[in-house]
């Protein structure tokens, strides 16, 4: 009996999303074919909003992907689903104690920094709460600086290492690029984090990582 040819890779994507930013780097890495669909968070009130993006995933966050007629939701359950079904090269290398500090760093981030600094919180500050776009940019940098520099310090005992974990891109590597990125881009600086430098640095420069970029999608325009 012949086996159902798998279904093309939908991702639901916003390009500036660091979420989605974290799914389109793990998905380049390795090497899985996928379809776009853009979800701007931004135009005609959130595009996220919309009865028929609800449909898909109700909670109006991307990403979402679609992998055989069935939505995945959530960029940390997104990734360890690609690792289980397309398992090399591996995100998650190593011993227990390895996948356990690789899965730390990347929950530091996804948990700690980036909820604080979401697009849904930052416009409720300067909404409903009122706050001046200045207080907003104050907000972000505090959470983002604070976060960062634990990074900083988690990463100390793999200062030899090319990536956050060792010598090759893990889960860890796909949570730390995007957040950089926006940090970057409302103004942080990584002057007193060297090591998350330069694995930025270093990381940005690879393939799967520049495709993944904000300005390589096809919603950047």
């Amino acid at each position: 009996m012949s086996r159902a040819t798998p279904q093309p890779l939908v991702l639901y994507s916003y390009f500036r999303s660091s979420a989605a930013y974290r799914v389109r780097i793990a998905l380049n890495l390795k090497g899985l074919d996928y379809r776009t669909v853009p979800i701007h968070l931004v135009n005609n009130g959130g595009e996220q909003h919309s009865p028929g993006y609800l449909a898909v995933n109700p909670t109006g966050l991307v990403p979402a992907l679609v992998a055989d007629h069935v939505v995945l939701t959530q960029s940390l359950a997104i990734i360890e689903y690609l690792e289980e079904t397309a398992p090399k090269p591996t995100l998650l290398p190593g011993t227990a104690m390895d996948r356990a500090k690789i899965r730390a760093l990347a929950l530091t981030i996804g948990c700690e920094i980036h909820p604080l600094n979401n697009l849904r919180v930052l416009q409720y500050l300067t909404g409903p709460l009122g706050l001046s776009e200045q207080a907003r940019q104050e907000w972000y940098r505090h959470w983002v600086d604070a976060g960062l520099t634990a990074v900083e310090a988690m990463l100390a005992d793999s200062s030899n290492d090319l990536f956050c974990h060792g010598e090759t891109p893990t889960l860890a590597d796909c949570f730390l690029i995007p957040q950089v990125f926006n940090a970057l881009r409302f103004g942080g600086s990584l002057a007193n984090l060297p090591r998350i430098r330069a694995i930025y640095e270093h990381c940005t420069e690879l393939e799967a990582f520049r495709l993944a970029a904000p300005a390589a999608q096809p919603d950047a325009a």
